[in-house]
This record gives C-alpha cells, sequence and structure tokens, in this order.
C-alpha cells in the first residue's frame, strides 16, 4: 500500500464536473489529485456534441424563466424546481468562467455565440463548438488548464473504495493501477465525477468507462441513490446494422436545425405524435421511433437533412461518421436508431455536490440533483457540470475548515458480487430499454441474479464489473417498482402516468448484504 497524507481534495473522473472543481479546489488553496482509471480525455465529456444550453441575456425574448419552464417540462413532474432555478441562474457565470480558461465556443454572424436549438427548448439557446463537437472543445479547454497549472493527475488508477475513518467520515480513497497494484489515498474529502452507466446496455452513446463505479462507491460508502430507472435513450444513434458498444451519435442540433424523422415508407411520423414534432423532448422522440420501428417491422427510421445548407461545415463530426459508414447525409437520409445515453438519476445529493456522508460529494452525471428528474432537457448536462463542480469545490473549502482529519480505517480487497458484462448488458437491452414489463423485469433480475458470483476484485475489469452488476440490479428494482409511464420510464403493462408518483423518487440504498434495496421518498423539493 502507498499513502499519500498532503491531498485535501481527491476528485474521481477528469470530465468537466471534475476537471471545473479541481481547478476551482486549487485556485481556493486546495491540494487536489485527480484520479481517472483512463487516460485523462478518456470519459464522456468528449463525445457531447450539441451544446451548453445557456441563457446569456443576449437574445431578445429568451430568458432563464423560459428555460425553467422547458426544463421542467421535459422532466415530467419529477423535477426539483428549485434546484432546476440555482442551477440554471448560475450557467451564466459557469459558461463566462470556462470562457476564461480558453473555452472557444462559435461566434454568430453578429458577433455574438451562435445558437442552436434542440428537442424541448422553446428558444435558440444552446451556445457549441466546433459545430457538433462542443464536449471535446470543452474538455481540451480543461485538461490544458490543468496541465498548465500542474494538477496531479493519476490516470490508469481505478477507484475500487471509498475510505472512512471511526467517526465516519471520508479519509480517503483505495485504488488499483493498471497492473492490479492496489495503493491508498489519503483525504478527508472525495469528489465522485464519473459519469454515468451507459454500458450497462449493449448499444450506447457512452464510452467504455462509463460503467457507473461512482454510483457503486457512493452505495457502498452509505449514500443512497435516486431515479435510477430514468436512462434516457438518445433517439438518433447513427445505425449501419446491428452492433454493440459505442455507437456515433447523430446530435439532436441536426433537427434543431431542420431535419426531420421519416418512417420507412418516408413519412413524416412525428407530426402526429407531439405539437413540437421532431423537436419535442427525448423521451417522447426515442419512445415514438420505437413504436414505429416495431409498427413497421423495420430496423431503423431516417433523419432527412437534406434541406439543411453547409452539412458539412456545421455538423463535421456527423458528416465523417456518416462517411465511414459509407452514407452521405447531404444525399440521402441518415438511417438512425435510439440507444442508452444519459443518466437522468444517480448519487443523492444538495445543490453544492454534498451527500449524506461527512466528506463525500458528487457532481455531474453521478449525481442526483433534481435537475433533470424523469428526462433531461437537452444540453442541461454539461452546464449543471460546469454548475455543480465550481459549487462542490466551494463546498469542501468551506468544510475543511477546522475538522479533525484521521487515517482510514483497515483497507482490503472487497468481496463483491460480479456478473459477465455481456451477461448484464443483454439482459439490461432486453428488458430495461424503452419500453418495459413486469415479467421482462423479473426475469432479466433473475438471469444477473444467477450469474453474479461474490469475488474479491483485482483489476479495473473486476471493479467496472461489480459496478454494473449492482447497477443494474437496482435499476432492475427501481424500475419494477415505479407502476407508471413517466418521462424516460416507459412502462407497457402501466402505459399511463399515475399521479401518486408525482412526488415520488425511487431511492436505493444497499442492504448489509450489499444489495439493493428501493424505499419510495418524496425527496425535499420535489414538484
Amino acid at each position: 500500500m502507498s499513502w499519500d497524507a498532503q491531498a485535501d481534495l481527491i476528485v474521481v473522473g477528469s470530465g468537466v464536473a471534475g476537471l471545473t472543481a479541481a481547478l476551482d479546489a486549487a485556485e481556493l488553496g486546495l491540494r487536489v489529485v485527480v484520479v481517472t482509471k483512463d487516460a485523462v480525455d478518456a470519459g464522456s465529456t468528449r463525445w457531447a456534441q450539441g451544446g451548453v444550453a445557456v441563457v446569456v441575456g443576449d437574445i431578445a425574448g429568451d430568458t432563464v424563466d423560459a428555460h425553467v419552464a422547458d426544463t421542467l417540462e421535459a422532466g415530467g413532474g419529477l423535477c426539483d424546481a428549485a434546484a432546476v432555478a440555482s442551477i440554471l441562474a448560475d450557467g451564466p457565470g459557469a459558461v463566462a468562467r470556462l470562457r476564461a480558461r480558453g473555452a472557444r465556443f462559435d461566434p454568430g454572424a453578429d458577433g455574438r455565440l451562435a445558437r442552436t436549438r434542440e428537442g424541448g427548448h422553446s428558444a435558440f439557446r444552446v451556445v457549441h463548438a466546433g459545430g457538433d463537437a462542443t464536449g471535446a472543445e470543452v474538455e481540451r479547454a480543461l485538461v490544458t488548464a490543468a496541465t498548465d497549472r500542474r494538477l496531479p493527475l493519476l490516470t490508469d488508477h481505478v477507484a475500487v473504495d471509498v475510505l472512512r475513518d471511526q467517526s465516519g467520515a471520508v479519509a480517503g480513497l483505495s485504488v488499483l493501477d493498471g497492473s492490479g497494484r492496489p495503493g491508498v489515498l489519503a483525504a478527508p474529502a472525495v469528489l465522485l465525477a464519473t459519469g454515468g452507466y451507459g454500458q450497462l446496455y449493449a448499444s450506447t452513446t457512452n464510452p467504455s468507462t462509463a460503467t457507473g463505479d461512482g454510483i457503486a462507491l457512493a452505495l457502498r460508502a452509505g449514500v443512497a441513490a435516486a431515479d435510477l430507472e430514468f436512462v434516457q435513450f438518445h433517439p438518433t444513434v447513427l445505425y449501419d446494422g446491428p452492433a454493440t458498444g459505442r455507437r456515433p451519435l447523430v446530435t439532436e442540433a441536426v433537427r434543431g436545425e431542420g431535419a426531420v424523422l421519416l418512417d420507412r415508407a418516408g413519412r413524416r411520423f412525428m407530426t402526429d405524435v407531439h405539437p413540437l414534432a421532431d423537436l419535442a423532448p427525448r423521451d417522447v422522440v426515442a419512445a415514438a421511433i420505437t413504436r414505429t420501428l416495431a409498427a413497421t417491422g423495420a430496423e431503423c427510421v431516417y433523419l432527412d437533412a437534406r434541406a439543411l445548407d453547409g452539412f458539412a461545415q456545421r455538423f463535421p463530426t456527423v458528416f465523417a461518421a456518416c462517411r465511414a459508414a459509407g452514407i452521405d447525409p447531404v444525399r440521402e437520409p441518415i438511417p438512425v436508431t435510439p440507444a442508452a445515453h444519459y443518466a437522468c438519476g444517480g448519487v443523492v445529493t444538495d445543490l453544492t455536490g454534498r451527500t449524506a456522508v461527512s466528506g463525500l460529494y458528487a457532481a455531474g452525471e453521478v449525481a442526483r440533483t433534481g435537475l433533470h428528474g424523469a428526462n433531461r432537457l437537452a444540453s442541461n448536462s454539461l452546464l449543471e457540470g460546469l454548475v455543480l463542480g465550481s459549487r462542490a469545490a466551494r463546498a469542501v473549502a468551506t468544510d475543511l475548515v477546522g475538522r479533525d482529519r484521521q487515517g482510514p480505517g483497515p483497507v482490503g480487497s472487497p468481496t463483491l458480487a460480479v456478473a459477465p458484462r455481456g451477461v448484464v448488458q443483454r439482459a439490461m437491452s432486453a428488458a430495461a430499454g424503452i419500453g418495459r414489463d413486469a415479467a421482462g423485469l423479473a426475469a432479466a433480475s433473475d438471469i444477473i441474479e444467477a450469474a453474479a458470483v461474490p469475488r474479491a476484485v483485482t483489476d479495473r475489469a473486476g471493479v467496472e464489473d461489480a459496478a454494473l452488476t449492482v447497477l443494474a440490479q437496482a435499476v432492475l428494482a427501481v424500475a419494477g417498482s415505479r407502476t407508471e409511464s413517466r418521462g424516460c420510464h416507459v412502462r407497457t403493462d402501466f402505459p399511463d402516468r399515475d399521479d401518486r408518483w408525482q412526488r415520488a423518487s425511487s431511492v436505493v440504498v444497499l442492504d448489509a448484504a450489499g444489495r439493493p434495496v428501493v424505499r419510495t421518498d418524496a425527496l425535499v423539493g420535489a414538484a
């Protein structure tokens, strides 16, 4: 075991929330180390295409209140209204700080930031970079700032367990390096910024790193998670035949610029589904595509962007992915299907990133702040990472004043239930995607339960597979308990929204045996 008693804060994850927190904490005088299990830029942030949804006050008629209203509408009645208003109000300042750190957003013809519109938004308010490479630019700017500041970046180290002292407060983090050698980092504060759990599914927009590690760490540390059943499926992922793993995203901004969805007969089907048609919220569009595929027997629908001018210049990432698949989006519609995209729920935190365990914080997709509710409004995710990453850094600085620091208790290799990843992904894709029912959820739970074997985790793959196993069990449990359809959670055996669930978030904790247990609470601020 190796020990480092010099850090004030360990940040787990190097995406937008993690690096924002690390940079802000360092500016506040804290000693910070960033731990990431892969390369520093290998997380989900770099793959975000659309942009950052933010009202900076230079577009006539658009207001923060309108952004709040759109977010609440998309969230299906489960957003925390106070959280939504608070986080979105801090958006302009967060984007200004990011630009001060070197991020370059696309300019419009009038010299102001260029804007686009995405599903669920009532205005053109999404700022973007590199056309459709916003996440890559945000990641570049933050990694450059971290490198320039010489922040300690511990790459190729996977977090195994949050360590606690005799009082129950955080005392550090146990890790494994790329060769499986164990180590311990001692610090009185740990911030989880590990992203989501798209790798629960066979087809996803998420990179291979998105295995739910942070939520699993928090659950084992005694913190609750909430809203895990609300897994957002992006409506438009490039379809080039049956495939698994990370699939190329076709950003919603393509529809925001005027592209429309067609079924195999060339008919626009979204006009009959929602007043916003092709720009309806993501859960609505993804569900409509799924119904269309089932009704027509087709493997994909089509996104017709042929009327858009300058497609290759405006959407270079999408254009390149299409051309690599032998598709010319300028001359033919793009074949698309839904794929697992974003976790609307996560570790329960307040609006500063604090959890119920002293010294443990969470920010970004890993956290459940109440911003997203039952369905995330497009491009609110990067904004949340910027705002909550900064807030969490300030919370750590405040909480560490006068706190006694103790070393962690005994450290060993945890024994965790691990099911083979392929078994988990097949079961979740079959039963817990868009359209769920009690029989399928129960069958998937039985499959994963039978395949899960307790064993010591001694490498990155073991840590990831253990996280996916407990997340799968948790998602199946809460999806089975929510007997209604709301937002991203669609029950074919309970197709209607039920007002009894209007204020209810499904909360998960681990029992003494490490199994997920569901309890239904009306969380503070639910609206």
